[in-house]
């Protein structure tokens, strides 16, 4: 039995649209092995599921590895046994998925791919890099495609920040939110995005948390997907009343994301409180970095 354990990832963060991710301790873990018939026996915590084989990321990615490598498969048994990260609220559900599907076909084609190869095949499976490589490889990254080719830039995150994710319970998948974005920014918001992108990454290294909640602002996508997430201005405004140190909206929504200092012991409770007067029903998650990505146990070794 092989075993896949990939954490979440909050992407954008605040001016990096499409390029900076972050990997959370927040896990979907999966279940794989070899059948003697063809096709698929997929389970969600041990119990046989109605998804579609179309609909099915995990096995679509493992067979587009298959493909490229020209590689002869019979069949499968795939459980999600874990699954912690929610479906479209901006965690990187889709990533966590991509990145156990081409693990484990590599694993069963004895290793074949690269890192970089699996970086490049799932950012081309996701679409866009910023979810998909701190899944595979852990901590913040900032990315970017050159010539179908992923590069990729691995920063350190202050030991000292917490991770709050609000999640809602309401979805928003990435496809419609996407659907609410200009196809085009005037000058002055293109040089607002850059601006803050650059400082973010320089506060983060400095350790400057003053600057980080100016560094979060943005202009290419949060003020149009804002409006579609029930009291995010409320709790933000109430956020910074409570000594955060910067907001944003993670990956296209629902969830908001807030970091903190951990020093800030009072935060989860005031917030907790603040959240039962809105007119949403949100859960909030205190997370840390995760550093080490997607991580694969064989169970026969």
């Amino acid at each position: 039995m092989l075993k896949i354990k990939v954490p979440a990832s909050t992407a954008n963060i605040g001016a990096g649209f499409d390029c900076f991710g972050l990997a959370l301790k927040l896990y979907n873990e999966f279940e794989f092995d070899q059948t003697d018939s063809d096709g698929l026996m997929f389970f969600e915590n041990g119990e046989s599921s109605s998804i579609t084989l179309e609909d099915n990321l995990i096995y679509y990615s493992m067979l587009e590895a298959f493909k490229k490598y020209k590689f002869k498969y019979k069949g499968f048994y795939i459980n999600v046994a874990n699954s912690s990260v929610p479906l479209s609220r901006g965690l990187g559900s889709s990533a966590t998925c991509i990145a156990a599907g081409i693990h484990a076909a590599n694993y069963y084609m004895n290793n074949v791919m690269t890192e970089q190869e699996m970086i490049n095949l799932a950012t081309k499976i996701e679409g866009h890099p910023d979810n998909v490589v701190p899944a595979l490889v852990g901590g913040f990254n900032i990315s970017l495609i050159e010539s179908d080719n992923v590069v990729y830039s691995k920063i350190n995150t202050p030991e000292d920040l917490l991770f709050a994710a609000l999640v809602p319970n309401f979805k928003m998948s990435t496809e419609s939110s996407r659907k609410v974005l200009p196809e085009e920014y005037s000058k002055s918001d293109c040089i607002f995005n850059i601006s803050r992108a650059a400082m973010l990454i320089s506060s983060l290294y400095q350790r400057d948390y003053s600057k980080l909640r100016t560094s979060l602002q943005d202009k290419i996508h949060q003020p149009f997907r804002g409006p579609l997430i029930n009291d995010m201005d409320a709790i933000f405004k109430k956020s910074k009343e409570l000594n955060a140190l910067g907001e944003f909206i993670s990956g296209s929504g629902s969830t908001l994301m807030i970091i903190i200092e951990k020093s800030n012991t009072e935060f989860l409770n005031k917030m907790e409180e603040f959240l039962k007067t809105t007119e949403t029903c949100w859960k909030v998650q205190l997370l840390e970095p995760d550093v080490s990505g997607t991580i694969v146990i064989n169970e026969e070794d």
